[in-house]
């Protein structure tokens, strides 16, 4: 399992996230929820080891990360919200250059990139180069990427960023079947009805601290509603969206 126990990051001395505790179960899909600001992404940074906590620990399977990060990030995989690649490079280049740097059996790998760009509908462009992607192909190399070497944590940040329906889809019946696998899966996603159809249990950040850590039956019978679209407006909207959307139509509108 992943913990995360007291964690908090200062920048500047402002925390962008404050004292947080958490657990996302092996077997489980936890999505990571909150408006843009409340420090989604900076925790999973700090999960996937690119930045440091100020104070407090990330373990997983009970070893605090940092005792030996290799390891760690052998058994990590990691989308992140912005699909930044090495777009002189074909699609098949980066993928063989990340089983390389993983120093995964050619073979092996080989095979498995190949499946994976058939399977990701990426197998007819794949001696094209990266620069030459839609996003959404983009998103795929990534998660491809990130899958190569059979993780046992998968930390996804905004993954169905540019992807079609279809390519939705099958995304969400991916990551149910590595929860099913036994897998850890740390979901972000600002597409609610994403995460309460592919999630059991929801974490919801807002200002750097967890206002909600439970299944979303659970949440749906303690705040007597029934989607997790209403758990989240009462939890974080600090607004009333429709007045918000009344006044902006009145003021194009005069």
């Amino acid at each position: 399992m992943l913990e995360l126990r007291g964690v908090t990051k200062l920048y500047s001395s402002i925390p962008a996230v404050n004292d947080i505790s958490f657990i996302a179960h092996a077997g489980e899909i936890t999505g990571y929820l909150g408006p843009n600001g409340s420090g989604k992404s900076t925790t999973l940074k700090m999960i996937a080891g690119l930045i440091e906590p100020t104070d407090g620990t990330i373990l997983f399977g009970g070893q605090p990360i940092q005792h030996n990060r290799m390891e760690y990030k052998q058994r990590l995989g990691y989308v992140p919200e912005e699909p930044h690649l090495y777009s002189h490079l074909t699609g098949q280049e980066y993928l063989t250059m990340v089983a390389q740097l993983r120093d995964l059996p050619r073979k092996s790998s080989a095979d498995k990139i190949e499946g994976l760009l058939r399977l990701f509908s990426l197998y007819g462009d794949r001696h094209l180069s990266i620069s030459s992607y839609s996003k959404g192909m983009r998103q795929k190399v990534l998660l491809s990427a990130a899958l190569l070497h059979n993780p046992d944590l998968i930390v996804l940040d905004e993954p169905f960023s540019g992807l079609d329906v279809s390519s939705v889809l099958m995304m969400r019946s991916l990551i149910g079947e590595f929860a099913v696998r036994g897998k850890v899966v740390l979901f972000s996603s600002h597409e609610l009805e994403t995460v309460e159809r592919v999630c059991s249990h929801v974490v919801i950040l807002h200002r750097g601290k967890i206002v909600a850590d439970d299944a979303i039956e659970r949440l749906r019978t303690l705040m007597a509603v029934p989607t997790l679209e209403e758990i989240f407006s009462q939890l974080v909207v600090e607004q009333d969206t429709a007045a918000v959307s009344r006044e902006i139509v009145d003021l194009i509108l005069a």
